[in-house]
């Protein structure tokens, strides 16, 4: 197993994307770092406040990610200028996803428990690119043998399959199955032979008229949020800090 990560991890090409994805943690990691100590109120860092704006640091990690990724489009994927763009591009999108929850709602949610998308979506995208660099490709295609590869309607076959398992899992509100099994072939498919979650697309279309399946539904998806959903908050916390507690409005 550590053979065969490795053999993919050093794969000709693939440096390129390891500096990134080590620049996307790293500046994830130390943003988080400071954020957290500005909200302490500790240590030299404040927020950048020129004329009475704040800038969020969502503005330079576009700049940066604009850069990086022009400049590796140019560079190729071997080079001092491949590694170095890289590494911007790495960098630029650590600053944008930490605050991926600001851009989807437009609005400064980053220590509101809206902000834990940031987390979230960061943490997929790290996992994502990890499996790239550990050999995975898009819909199982890294699962296709040479044989297949000649023969296209068997190619075209295993892509379509997979396709469908990611589409229904995202139909079914399986967001997670469905990233994942976009690289780990089959692993949409749990996603798509399960119940959906209620209020999913696939869910008000077909659970319509199904009160049985409707209620079925919410008792598995409220388990399967009472078992996990302590954790992964725990886990986010840990990893970006807990958000601000509302306070409590008495009558």
């Amino acid at each position: 197993m550590g053979h065969w990560f490795y053999r993919n991890i050093t794969e000709p090409g693939k440096l390129p994307m390891l500096l990134a994805l080590a620049a996307f943690v790293v500046t994830f990691l130390v943003t988080r770092s400071i954020t957290r100590l500005i909200r302490a109120g500790r240590g030299p860092f404040r927020n950048i406040k020129p004329g009475g704006m704040h800038i969020h640091h969502v503005v330079p990690g576009v700049i940066l990610t604009v850069v990086g990724g022009f400049g590796a489009v140019g560079s190729g994927r071997r080079g001092i200028a491949a590694a170095i763009f890289a590494v911007l591009f790495g960098m630029g999108a650590g600053l944008v996803l930490d605050e991926f929850a600001l851009i989807l709602h437009l609005d400064d949610v980053y220590w509101s428990e809206s902000g834990r998308k940031s987390v979230e979506i960061v943490v997929m995208a790290a996992a994502l690119m990890t499996l790239v660099l550990a050999g995975f490709s898009p819909l199982g295609v890294n699962d296709v043998s040479p044989e297949e590869r000649q023969s296209r309607g068997s190619f075209v076959t295993t892509i379509a399959i997979n396709f469908c398992f990611v589409l229904i899992s995202l139909f079914k509100g399986k967001v997670r199955l469905a990233m994942i099994g976009t690289f780990v072939p089959f692993v949409a498919l749990f996603g798509a032979i399960r119940l959906a979650r209620p209020g999913s697309p696939w869910a008000r279309r077909f659970y319509r008229n199904r009160p049985r399946a409707r209620a079925k539904a919410g008792l598995r998806a409220y388990h399967h949020d009472r078992r996990w959903s302590r954790p992964r908050r725990r886990f986010q916390d840990w990893i970006g800090g807990a958000p601000d507690r509302l306070p409590v409005r008495r009558p």
